[in-house]
């Protein structure tokens, strides 16, 4: 069994000259090699040695994606000690707060971006000693100190002490804990997940079951580096393979950073791109209004092209087979004339996506698949690491979760935790070396969600004869009708934003309740678009016609309309509440990792609620949707 520290000198000395880290410095994107990576990480471990850092010590670490992120992270363990890395999406003190004092952290290591929060709550923080600034600055407060500062005392501690820092490398153990990695803030306290350095490393090589990675590729890390999907999937998978990870530039703000992303890709010219569902819309969307500008002839070309990749790839395994083979040349042909030219705007080397979302949703699998760049998706939790399936180019079934890694035993669970037989839906649950070792001061919650060494996962899902895994959704959020029976709410929720343009958001509602319900947030760009054919001036009047629209929209799932048949009419939405607002982290109604909490919006939005199941609630015209709708036009 292997550390993190183990592995990562094992690939310096293997792939030494080899790109680990590129990022842009003075213009251009500049290579840090495995050989100067592992000398850097030396210095500042010996830094964090030369400040009284002892093995087991929790280190935070809040910044965006950067060289010295991975740089930080691998110095705070070759030290012995513990990352707890923090999203720079907190934004709450509170949040902050926790996280670091939880841990009880002595240290802090932070981006000159981010170092202002921590200046507000660092009066809070008893046991925080120092607080390392990742970037140059001048007006450093007391117990701060750079970045470079700490490279020095490092460099200052070898001349003198370098026998203890070998000792200390020495004495990391695979079973040693390497992360405290905090929930997303779902509930008031976020558990803090230890993972070891085994748990990681144990990950990787199942990553790589079905799959390969060459050790020229590179990719560019988009999402938070702290995100358990990236921080194994893209810094540990790529370095795995003597391969190369490259930092989107940071801005000030999210929207400067994707705004960079897009000429970043240019840049880098990545082979692979891990990529979530918010993520993925989003290209799409930017990749058809791309296409809408070149006029409607090029447009309706566009669609054809689509529909025709779309009834060649089927679900990806069964890939032009049949009668699909004689139409190859002309998928050829678009391919040419059409597709070749959105990947070059994607930097021309791309070869697939990695989904990390558990239910993107299957027609954006399509639309990337046809272009040529599938969006492979798999499946996992922070818990395990997080991978535990993942479609590859060998193996892969659209509308799956991909197959189940190796060296993972899985099974299906009912609600008492007995197996279920194959192509039932119930508890996943897994058990293998990726599996945390527990949360951080709560035995608690460690006890009811790891029972004999198997993980509980609290999703829904189900295994196909082939071993491909399907998630369905939250095991635990499921809705309750008034007789008992359950169903999994967000395939529908998912189906409801792809096929009704004026919803944005949506969760629905049954809690044994007489029939389902639902919080909808309008698309304020779907409601400028049909306002625009319909010029009324009062308020009133813009309400109504909106809210016809929405309700003619809605009517598609139901008896009657063309999508009748994709759910059971009993579990679609009688009636819905507009929200007076989008669901946002500002609002704490969506979390850090972009999912909206469920329990969040239904505390919120639990008068209205009740208000859905009488009879003037009933009716989508009723004075609270009149008026919310009011608040997108």
């Amino acid at each position: 069994m292997s550390s993190i520290i183990d592995y990562f000198e094992e690939r310096v000395e293997r792939y030494a000259d080899n790109a680990l880290i590129w990022e842009k410095t003075e213009g251009v994107f500049q290579p840090t090699t495995y050989k100067e990576t592992l000398e850097l990480v030396k210095y500042y471990a010996a830094g964090l040695l030369a400040l009284g850092i002892e093995k087991g010590d929790r280190i935070s670490l809040l910044s965006e994606g950067r060289r010295d992120w991975l740089l930080a992270e691998l110095s705070v363990l070759y030290s012995g000690a513990i990352n707890v890395p923090l999203s720079v999406k907190l934004e709450e003190a509170n949040d902050l707060i926790f996280r670091i004092g939880h841990s009880e952290s002595r240290l802090v290591i932070v981006s000159g971006f981010q170092v202002e929060k921590i200046r507000k709550i660092r009066g809070q923080l008893p046991k925080v000693e120092t607080v390392v600034v990742l970037d140059p600055m001048e007006d450093l407060e007391e117990g701060e100190i750079t970045w470079a500062d700490l490279q020095r005392k490092g460099q200052d501690f070898l001349k003198e002490r370098k026998g203890d820092l070998v000792a200390r490398r020495q004495s990391v153990q695979a079973g040693d804990v390497a992360n405290i990695s905090y929930t997303s803030g779902t509930t008031a306290d976020p558990k803090g997940i230890m993972l070891s350095h085994r748990n990681y490393t144990a990950n990787v090589e199942q990553a790589f079951s079905f799959i390969d990675i060459p050790a020229h590729f590179r990719t560019l890390v988009v999402l938070p580096w702290d995100h358990a999907f990236a921080h194994t999937a893209a810094l540990y998978a790529f370095m795995y393979r003597g391969a190369s990870v490259a930092a989107v530039q940071a801005g000030k703000t999210a929207n400067e950073t994707l705004k960079n992303f897009s000429n970043n890709i240019q840049e880098v010219q990545p082979h692979v791109l891990m990529s979530v569902p918010a993520l993925a819309k989003n290209f799409k969307k930017n990749i058809e209004k791309g296409v809408q500008t070149k006029g409607k002839v090029a447009w309706l070309l566009f669609r054809l092209a689509m529909a025709h990749a779309y009834w060649y790839n089927g679900t990806g395994n069964n890939k032009g087979k049949g009668l699909r083979r004689l139409t190859q040349p002309l998928g050829r042909l678009f391919d040419k004339i059409l597709f070749s030219n959105v990947r070059l705007k994607l930097g021309g080397n791309l070869q697939f996506f990695i989904g990390g979302g558990a239910l993107l949703d299957i027609e954006l699998q399509k639309f990337f698949y046809a272009l040529g760049i599938p969006m492979y998706q798999g499946y996992g939790l922070s818990e395990a690491a997080p991978i535990i399936s993942a479609n590859t180019p060998d193996y892969h079934k659209m509308g799956s979760s991909g197959k189940v890694v190796q060296q993972l035993d899985i099974r299906i669970c009912d609600e008492n935790g007995r197996d279920l037989p194959q192509g039932q839906s119930g508890e996943i649950v897994v058990k293998g070396e990726n599996v945390m070792l527990g949360y951080w001061k709560n035995e608690k919650a460690t006890a009811e969600t790891i029972k004999d060494g198997w993980l509980f996962t609290g999703d829904l899902g189900y295994l196909d004869a082939e071993n491909y895994l399907y998630v369905l959704g939250r095991f635990k959020s499921l809705l309750i009708s008034h007789d008992g029976e359950k169903y999994s709410p967000e395939g529908i929720e998912e189906a409801l934003t792809d096929h009704c343009s004026l919803i944005d958001q949506v969760v629905l509602y049954n809690n044994q309740s007489p029939y389902t319900v639902g919080i909808v947030v309008p698309s304020a760009d779907a409601i400028k678009k049909i306002l625009e054919k319909h010029p009324v001036s009062s308020p009133e009047e813009k309400s109504e016609i909106v809210l016809r629209e929405l309700q003619k929209e809605l009517a598609q799932f139901k008896k009657g309309g063309h999508l009748q048949d994709l759910f059971p009419q009993r579990w679609l939405p009688t009636t819905v509440v507009v929200a007076s607002e989008p669901f946002t982290e500002a609002n704490h109604m969506v979390n850090s990792t972009m999912k909206i909490v469920r329990r969040k919006v239904e505390e919120v939005y639990a008068k209205e609620l009740e208000q859905l199941f009488t009879p003037s609630g009933k009716d989508l015209q009723n004075p609270v949707n009149r008026t919310n709708i009011q608040n997108y036009f």
